[in-house]
């Protein structure tokens, strides 16, 4: 199946895909928790991001790995891109991906998510969200290509350098029950 067929595809589905080589995964659902993280990281970037030409956008807008051959939903995501403008349900060029784990995430899906990620030229931060312990791992390639992790725990700043954003982490946990 080739990415076209399977966004026709996608299309008569009641549920949400992914999309890898050809194969297609049904998505799992997630938690409350995993809702109230991921919004409060939207809302913040939106915010955060008024009147710049960068755009937020939630788990149904879909990014496209080309190199990958690879069509994923990340929990939210940011493009500054132009171009990604042209497409209303898929972007090419992000520079922000943010996955918030579930129980249901296998740590391979999320590595074997990651090495496609990596292939996208415009991405900067890659950026784990644990949604159950107050914990959150931000990926930035160095000068030589490598990814290098930045862990943020209780009491330190959320500083996501791709976007400009700096803000408390307690600040993505509001209302965490």
């Amino acid at each position: 199946m080739t990415h076209e067929e399977f966004l026709r595809w996608e299309e008569t589905q009641e549920g949400r895909h992914e999309f890898l080589e050809g194969e297609v995964f049904a998505m799992t659902g997630g938690t409350d928790r995993h809702n109230t993280v991921a919004i409060n990281l939207t809302l913040l970037l939106r915010q955060h991001l008024h009147g710049k030409p960068c755009r937020v956008f939630m788990a149904d807008v879909q990014v496209r790995v080309e190199a990958a051959d690879a069509a994923f939903y990340p929990d939210v995501m940011v493009t500054c891109a132009p171009e990604d403008a042209e497409d209303r349900r898929v972007k090419r060029h992000p520079s922000l991906i943010v996955e918030v784990l579930s129980p249901a995430t296998a740590s391979f899906d999320i590595g074997r998510k990651f090495a496609c990620y990596r292939q996208i030229e415009s991405l900067r931060e890659y950026v784990l969200v644990d949604p159950d312990e107050m914990g959150i791992e931000i990926f930035r390639p160095d000068p030589d290509g490598r990814w290098v992790l930045y862990p943020v725990r209780p009491g330190e700043r959320l500083r996501l350098d791709s976007v400009g954003l700096d803000v408390p982490i307690e600040a993505v946990y509001e209302n965490i029950d």
